[in-house]
């Protein structure tokens, strides 16, 4: 019965949380200049540097700070997402100009 309880934890719980902190280690590594983020703190800004354990985030004009990769928490890239978007305004633009 307590091998029965331990293997459910170990699939309830400790594997998702493994698979969780792989995908964001991935991205972090995967992160690059232009990247969105927001730190454990809150604080949202765009990357301007990137270091072997720090990042330069850029928070407004003029203001650069520095933090630890470990303090990021979510990472929104700049790459493909955005060019899905322009692509589907570029369509629905052609699309309204042939009418």
């Amino acid at each position: 019965m307590i091998a029965l309880m331990i293997v459910m934890f170990y699939f309830l719980l400790i594997r998702p949380q493994k698979k969780q902190r792989k995908e964001q280690e991935a991205r972090i590594a995967a992160m690059t200049k232009g990247d969105k983020v927001i730190t454990i703190g809150g604080m949202h800004g765009i990357v301007h540097h990137i270091s072997k354990e720090t990042v330069t985030i850029k928070i407004s004009e003029g203001v650069f700070v520095p933090y630890n990769k470990v303090a990021i928490a979510t990472v929104e890239t700049s790459g493909k997402g955005d060019k899905k978007i322009e692509d589907k305004a570029a369509d629905s633009s052609d699309d309204s100009k042939d009418a």
